[in-house]
C-alpha cells in the first residue's frame, strides 16, 4: 500500500509530511511499512505454495525459467515506475523466487 503523505488521512485529518514528523514517528511509519512488507511476502508465499500444488498435480517441473524472467521484468518495470533502483528490486525478487523454489522442493 503506497501512501501519499500529502493526501493520506487518518480519522479525517491530513497526515503530516515527513518533514513535520519526529524521528520516533518516522520510525513508527517504517515499522508499519515493514510489517506490511512481511505480510505481502507471506501472501506471496501462500500463492506460490498453491502454484506448487498445481505443478505437482500436473507433473510440472518446479522451475519455470520463462515465468521467472517475466517476474524479473515486471519487478524492474515496477521499480522504475516508483523511481526505485531496479537492480536492487530485482535482487530482492531473486531472493523471493529462490525462497519459493526451496519451499516448493521441500513440499514435494
Amino acid at each position: 500500500m503506497t501512501r501519499d503523505p500529502e493526501t493520506a488521512t487518518d480519522g479525517g485529518e491530513t497526515e503530516r509530511t515527513p518533514d513535520e514528523m519526529s524521528l520516533d514517528e518516522l520510525r513508527e511509519e517504517i515499522q508499519t511499512i515493514d510489517r506490511e512488507i512481511v505480510e505481502l511476502i507471506a501472501q506471496r508465499t501462500y500463492v506460490a505454495d498453491t502454484i506448487a500444488q498445481v505443478k505437482d498435480e500436473q507433473n510440472l517441473p518446479t522451475t519455470d525459467e520463462k515465468q521467472e524472467q517475466q517476474v524479473m521484468e515486471r519487478a524492474g518495470a515496477n521499480a522504475k515506475q516508483f523511481d526505485v533502483d531496479d537492480n536492487l528490486v530485482k535482487a530482492i525478487f531473486r531472493l523471493l523466487i529462490e525462497l519459493n523454489k526451496v519451499e516448493q522442493r521441500e513440499n514435494r
